[in-house]
């Protein structure tokens, strides 16, 4: 019984530690979090989602990102702002206005990823697109260190400021 439940949790979810500050203020170093592996089979990735995913340049590592570009939008970061398809995102999650600039036209089959820690973090300004078929699944809950358990928020990145 224990071996099927095993399996079972392992196939519908899975747990991945925090590591690095590249999603902060929205998650720290060291926090554990829950991943619904199954999000995805029956909705639609969308902007603001916080995922896991395998990192394409060394798929043995996990990373957590938000999505920020779905295929076809193109995103534009100018003057400490992200636009995505000419409009501009609301960023309230963000620890401070990104320090760079630049311009990404997202095709099918990828995605655009930004950490929260937009000046230091990892991500699609620095490696590239994500490929979709990298994605684990949609970060749902921070259970440890059990004090801090929350939901984790899936910000409307197009909500009125």
């Amino acid at each position: 019984m224990a071996l099927i439940l095993f399996v079972g949790i392992n196939a519908i979810s899975a747990r991945v530690r925090v590591d690095g500050y590249s999603m902060q203020p929205t998650l720290e170093d060291g926090e554990f979090i829950l991943v619904n592996k199954l999000s995805y089979q029956w909705s639609n990735v969308d902007r603001g989602d916080i995922i896991v995913f395998h990192f394409p340049i060394n798929p043995e590592e996990e990373l957590i990102k938000r999505v920020i570009g779905l295929p076809g939008d193109t995103v534009v970061v100018q003057n400490s702002l992200v636009f995505v398809n000419g409009q501009q995102l609301n960023e309230p999650y963000i620890s401070q206005a990104p320090a760079y600039s630049g311009e990404w036209l997202v095709p099918d089959g990828y995605l655009f990823v930004l950490g929260d820690n937009r000046n230091n973090s990892n991500d699609s300004k620095d490696w590239g697109l994500l490929p979709m078929e990298n994605i684990v699944g949609k970060a749902a809950v921070i259970y440890w260190p059990w004090y801090l358990w929350d939901v984790i928020e899936h910000t409307d990145v197009f909500a009125v400021q």
